[in-house]
C-alpha cells in the first residue's frame, strides 16, 4: 500500500516560524517520524511539499495510484476551491491534517474547504497530527480495499 503525504505553503519553514503555534520540529523531522511509522505499518509513503497551489493540484490529480492521501493544505485550507475540487475528482480516501487546532484560532481559519471532500480531519496535535493522519489513512484504505474485493 502506498500513501501520499502532501504539505502546502510555508510548511517548509516549520521549526523556524511561529513556534508558539506550530512547534519547533522541522518538516524534515516530521518526515523522519512518518518514515518510521510507515515502516512499522508496512506501507510506503511519498512525501511532497509545495508553496504553489497549481503544483499541489497537479500532484493530487496524479495521485490515483495511491491508496490514500494525507494532506496538510495549510493556508489553502480556507481558500482553495481548486485543491478541494482536485481531491473530489481523484476519489481516493483523504485525511486532512493540521498541526494547530484551526477552530481555536482566528475566525477565518474555522472554515475548511477541504473537509467536505475528506474522509476526516485531524487537527491540534502538533506533529502527532501527521502520525495520526497516516494511521487513519492506512485504516481507511485497508477497509476500502476489503470492501472492493
Amino acid at each position: 500500500m502506498k500513501i501520499l503525504i502532501l504539505n502546502g505553503p510555508n510548511l517548509n519553514l516549520l521549526g523556524t516560524r511561529e513556534s508558539d503555534v506550530y512547534g519547533t520540529k522541522t518538516l524534515e523531522e516530521i518526515n523522519a517520524s512518518l518514515k518510521g511509522l510507515a515502516e512499522e505499518l508496512g506501507v510506503r509513503i511519498d512525501m511532497r511539499q509545495s508553496n504553489h497551489e497549481g503544483e499541489l493540484v497537479d500532484i493530487i490529480q496524479n495521485s490515483k495510484n495511491y491508496a490514500a492521501l494525507v494532506i496538510n493544505p495549510a493556508a489553502y485550507t480556507h481558500t482553495s476551491v481548486a485543491i478541494r475540487d482536485a481531491i473530489a475528482a481523484v476519489e481516493i480516501p483523504t485525511v486532512e491534517i493540521h498541526l494547530s487546532n484551526i477552530y481555536s484560532r482566528e475566525e477565518f481559519r474555522h472554515t475548511s474547504l477541504i473537509s467536505p471532500v475528506a474522509s476526516g480531519q485531524i487537527s491540534g496535535f502538533g506533529p502527532d497530527s501527521y502520525l495520526l493522519g497516516l494511521r487513519a489513512a492506512v485504516s481507511i484504505a485497508s477497509h476500502a480495499k476489503k470492501s472492493s474485493s
